[in-house]
């Protein structure tokens, strides 16, 4: 399966939110630097960074040297930080 750029970082930035809100959560903690592997790996992705605005993420990356940026957002990235948080007993 062939997975584009703007579904990989979307995997990664996903997860890191959850990481960025949940700092103790290893199992979060572990597949963002999963995901992270993969975009420096697979997609040559570095230097990869994010801010929040107040209805968007963007995201700031080099691909072979190149500075892109993707928006995504805001309700999509934190889907899954709100399922982790309303059943937050099945996540300890």
């Amino acid at each position: 399966m062939n997975v584009s750029t703007q579904d990989a970082i979307y995997n990664w930035l996903s997860i890191q939110v959850v990481v960025e809100k949940r700092p103790t959560d290893k199992a979060a903690k572990e597949t963002a630097e999963f995901f992270y592997e993969i975009l420096k790996e697979d997609y040559q992705i570095n230097n990869i960074e994010y801010i929040v605005t107040e209805d968007k993420y963007i995201v700031n990356y080099l691909i072979n040297g190149e500075k892109k940026s993707m928006e995504y957002p805001i309700e999509y990235m934190e889907v899954i930080l709100n399922q982790i948080e309303s059943n937050s007993e099945q996540f300890e």
